[in-house]
């Protein structure tokens, strides 16, 4: 069923990166994912990894979690259970590190250094705003539309006036700009900074090699070359066949675990999202 006036395809694209943001965002799930990173783990090893949930709400965070099809859960005997990452699982995290540099360039300043797990679900609450998605793609394909054009296009079978507010709090969250009342829409440089991260959700929503996202048809630059960043960390996961090659120098970060959960930046480039923005 469609969501939008957009082409099946775009359509079609749209719902999977937004049900793919679906899966991560909920509170926790980021956190347990690279819990989990390394071999299986028995349920009271992962508790104790999580050791800030409280009882009763890992379980049903891993059920989730296994029904998205991100975890899976092994049943050795009746008494020895493991959960780990399921291939789809492992070939999602490449992602978090791109959500990382993408918030370091663009969320607002704060007085302290940020760990790069808040970083994630800082940047994960703005991209989950009800008609994000929709919008984002829009305003990066056509460059500037007015807001009833959007509506049309975005929610065709709503009154018009309800783009507004959704259009409000993505210019408050810094991700699309407008010069005023009446005035077309255009993405912002944060919200035209999203593109290496929503072309990859894109290319890991429709089951594709994560370097196919050069070629999205709507975030994709083919000639981009991303400036290699350091991800040093002291725990590594072999990448499974899904996964690109190896990282070269002008490739996306390398996933490592230990890199989001600590940060060692001593300042935050300019701010997108005013303060007092989404913060968790």
């Amino acid at each position: 069923m469609a969501i939008t006036a957009l082409p099946p395809d775009t359509d079609a694209d749209i719902a999977r990166v937004t049900e793919a943001l679906a899966m991560i965002t909920p509170r926790w799930n980021v956190r347990i994912l690279l819990a989990l990173s390394g071999p299986p783990l028995r349920y009271s090893e992962l508790a104790a990894k999580v050791s800030w949930l409280q009882n009763g709400q890992l379980h049903p965070k891993l059920k989730a979690l296994c029904d998205a099809g991100l975890v899976e859960r092994t049943e050795h005997t009746t008494r020895h259970v493991t959960y780990g990452h399921t291939e789809r699982g492992v070939a999602l995290l490449p992602v978090l590190p791109m959500i990382v540099t993408w918030a370091e360039e663009h969320l607002e300043k704060v007085d302290r250094s940020l760990a790069a797990i808040e970083q994630i679900e800082d940047s994960l609450t703005l991209l989950t705003r009800r008609h994000a998605a929709a919008i984002l793609w829009v305003l990066k394909s056509r460059q500037e539309v007015s807001g009833r054009t959007l509506a049309r296009i975005v929610m065709p079978s709503s009154d018009w006036t309800n783009i507004y507010p959704p259009l409000r709090q993505l210019v408050a969250d810094g991700l699309v700009d407008t010069k005023g009342t009446g005035r077309p829409y255009r993405l912002s440089a944060a919200g035209d900074g999203l593109s290496p991260v929503l072309g990859t959700l894109s290319a890991w929503a429709a089951g594709q090699p994560l370097d196919q996202a050069a070629r999205h048809p709507v975030w994709g630059d083919p000639q981009a070359k991303p400036a290699p960043r350091p991800w040093i960390s002291s725990q590594s996961r072999p990448a499974p066949t899904a996964l690109p090659p190896a990282r070269t120098p002008h490739s996306p970060p390398a996933w490592h675990n230990g890199d989001l959960f600590s940060h060692a930046a001593t300042a935050r480039p300019k701010a997108a999202v005013p303060a007092g923005g989404p913060r968790r």
